[in-house]
């Protein structure tokens, strides 16, 4: 993932099937819904955390920029590793570098990547409630073609062989970051970055029962979203999370703005949320927070989205942006969704300057 303003400019990926290893195991005749596996909550217990070291200068192309950046995701991995172990995934030449400014606590994968976006292209997890973990493949391709993935395309089979996991493949391009999951079956996520011909060229519904069966869910809740705009495509998770199932946080603009797309998607969604109801025919929950007013950073294309955290055993690791008001009301929001767990907040701004937030940059492994 990188800022609106530059993901035009990056050359586009390889084609992932050239570059996947065979996995350990594999499930054939069958999705992760099919063998009775879903993908948990985010706030269910973890064994770890992944994590991607960005190295890419094709990706990056400012060398101090890119070294702010690297500093902002080992400040990540630090913090979480307070509460679960982290893996920083990287090719092994990088790691002599990194080690400078992670915690002994963060362990190192010779894993090759060039991007750090681990919910996008790290693995997506699926349980079975019985002991049993698997990886559900979705396929990433570079949010359509929009960026060199020759690397960070081949990351999750190569950690499912790592692990000996089997895999689920029901042939659908995009990314975990697209789709949020209730963990009780019901899924929400834009139509724009998963009904779109650079990710999947079936209609509507034939990309919903492929979601629902990679992700082992029951319920589809879609909004239009935004195509075009940035490299994603407008990823649910910068915009609406579920915190438990029926509950769900949404950023809200202060007003409605017609001449703001993302405004007018934002309100577009939040009205379907309000009037939709989950896998068990029940309403939704709708808790907002404010965007902030006034940010350290102000360029039009910053993600100032305090929706995009990560949810750790014990604790909530997510952005404040220098709002005094906001950063305090959004901290207290999440204080009150996940009582119990500490809320960590950081300056994370090179990672929204590069399109994205913490939530982005994290991937969970569920325990089993």
């Amino acid at each position: 993932m990188v800022s609106k303003r530059q993901f035009t400019k990056l050359a586009a990926g390889l084609c992932l099937s050239a570059t996947l290893p065979a996995p350990a195991r594999s499930l054939t005749g069958g999705s992760a819904r099919e063998h009775g596996f879903w993908m948990p909550e985010e706030s269910e217990p973890h064994l770890r955390t992944f994590m991607q070291w960005p190295v890419s200068k094709q990706v990056n192309t400012d060398p101090v920029f890119l070294r702010m950046l690297q500093k902002t995701i080992a400040d990540i991995a630090n913090a979480i590793a307070q509460f679960e172990p982290v893996v920083m995934l990287m090719d092994e030449r990088f790691a002599s570098g990194a080690r400078k400014l992670l915690g002994a606590a963060v362990d190192i994968w010779n894993i090759p990547t060039e991007d750090l976006w681990a919910r996008d292209s790290g693995p997506l997890f699926v349980i079975d409630g019985k002991g049993g973990l698997a990886l559900s493949q979705v396929n990433f391709n570079g949010w359509g073609g929009k960026q060199v993935h020759v690397n960070d395309g081949a990351i999750a089979a190569k950690i499912a062989k790592r692990l000996g996991l089997p895999v689920f493949d029901t042939g659908i391009a995009g990314e975990a970051g697209g789709v949020e999951s209730d963990g009780h079956g019901t899924l929400i996520a834009h139509a724009s970055c998963w009904v779109n011909p650079n990710r999947n060229s079936g209609a509507k519904d034939e990309v919903e029962q492929l979601l629902l069966d990679t992700l082992g869910a029951r319920k589809m809740i879609w909004a239009p979203g935004v195509k075009g705009a940035d490299i994603t495509d407008y990823h649910i998770d910068a915009l609406a999370r579920f915190a438990a199932p029926g509950v769900v946080l949404i950023q809200l603009p202060e007003k409605p703005d017609r001449n703001d797309p993302w405004s007018v998607s934002a309100y577009e969604t939040y009205e379907i949320l309000k009037n939709a109801t989950d896998a068990n025919g029940n309403k939704l929950n709708l808790v907002t927070v404010p965007e902030p007013k006034k940010p350290r950073v102000k360029a039009p294309d910053f993600v100032a989205s305090y929706v995009n955290y990560y949810v750790c055993n014990r604790a909530v690791i997510a952005a404040q942006f220098g709002d005094r008001d906001t950063d305090q009301e959004a901290e207290a929001i999440l204080g009150r969704l996940y009582p119990g767990r500490e809320i960590v907040t950081l300056n994370v701004d090179p990672v929204g300057e590069s399109g994205g937030g913490i939530h982005c940059a994290t991937q969970q492994q569920p325990r089993v």
